[in-house]
Order: C-alpha cells, then sequence, then structure tokens
C-alpha cells in the first residue's frame, strides 16, 4: 500500500496542489475541498503545525539601532543642503527584533519548503499592484495559530463532510483548524 494518495495527478500537479490547499488553509483557517484531498492536506498541515508548536518560543529578543529616513506628513523624505547638495537626514531608532535560533531557523525553513507566498490586495485597489502587502505565513504560524494549540497534543485539524458535490458527485468536506 502507498503511503499517500495519488489524486489522479502527476507528482508535480499533486505537490502544487497540496502546497496550494495547505497555504489557503493556514491562510483562510478553511477550506472546502474533497474529502481525499482533505486527508492529504490534512496529513501536511498537521507536521507544519506541530513544527510551529514545538518551535514557537525558540528564539533571542535583540536590541538593535537603525537608521530611519525622516519622512513629513505626506510621505515624503526630509532633505537638508549639505555642502550644496541635498542629502536625506537620518533618525536612529532602537529596535527589537527576534533571532531565531538554530532549530527555529531550520523549521522555519522547512516551513517555506511547502507554504507559497501570499500577497493581500486590499478591497479598494482590486486588480492594481498599488499597496499589495505580503502576508508572512510562517510568521502567522509562529505567532498566532501556535500558540492557540500549545496544549494540545496533535488532532489540529477537523474534517466535516457536507454531502456530494453536484456534478460528479465527489464526497465534499470542510477541512478546518480546531
Amino acid at each position: 500500500m502507498a503511503g499517500y494518495r495519488k489524486l489522479g495527478r502527476t507528482s508535480d500537479q499533486r505537490k502544487a496542489l497540496l502546497r496550494n490547499q495547505v497555504t489557503n488553509l493556514i491562510y483562510h483557517g478553511k477550506i472546502k475541498t474533497t474529502d481525499t484531498k482533505a486527508k492529504e492536506v490534512r496529513k501536511i498541515a498537521e507536521k507544519l503545525i506541530a513544527m510551529a508548536v514545538r518551535e514557537k518560543d525558540n528564539y533571542t529578543e535583540l536590541t538593535v539601532t537603525a537608521k530611519v529616513p525622516r519622512k513629513t506628513a505626506d510621505g515624503q523624505r526630509v532633505k537638508e543642503e549639505v555642502n550644496g547638495k541635498k542629502v536625506t537626514v537620518f533618525d536612529e531608532v532602537e529596535k527589537s527584533i527576534k533571532k531565531d535560533n538554530a532549530t527555529r531557523l531550520h523549521a522555519r525553513r522547512q516551513m517555506l519548503k511547502v507554504l507559497y507566498p501570499v500577497k493581500e490586495v486590499p478591497a479598494e485597489n482590486a486588480k492594481r499592484k498599488a499597496n499589495t502587502k505580503e502576508i508572512n505565513l510562517v510568521d502567522k504560524l509562529f505567532d498566532e495559530i501556535a500558540p492557540k494549540y500549545v496544549d494540545r497534543n496533535g488532532g489540529y485539524t477537523r474534517i466535516i463532510k457536507i454531502g456530494p458535490r453536484k456534478g460528479d458527485a465527489a464526497e465534499e468536506v470542510i477541512l478546518e483548524l480546531v
């Protein structure tokens, strides 16, 4: 018996489909799909969440000083004249950053192998590239999802059957994070 379901696709199509569905599950919290696909997506998603739960507190906080350009109220950089040249004015700012330890960094890279990058487009800018925001799903896993499941030993997802699909009568389900 095989260790996974082939889903009637070639290996590259199957991997792309599963990566896409896992990405959407983590981004939206639930997806609607067929029963067999949900069981395969569940395997991958549970491993990612377990990794995030295991490594969620494995970092060190550092305080660094960074040079940030001073800006006006409308977002333009402030310039001043030095020796006949216009030069941008910089302010030094103290920032606190999280530095991953080795095992958390490895977990982050393993998650990035599975998850696709997600861009969020505001409703007023639909079909435009302006003001799109890159969503970091790995940080979402570590900061939002993992703390919810600290006391739980597996079973992070739930499959709810909703009946046969009209057209091909495939059993449809909702796969959601518990």
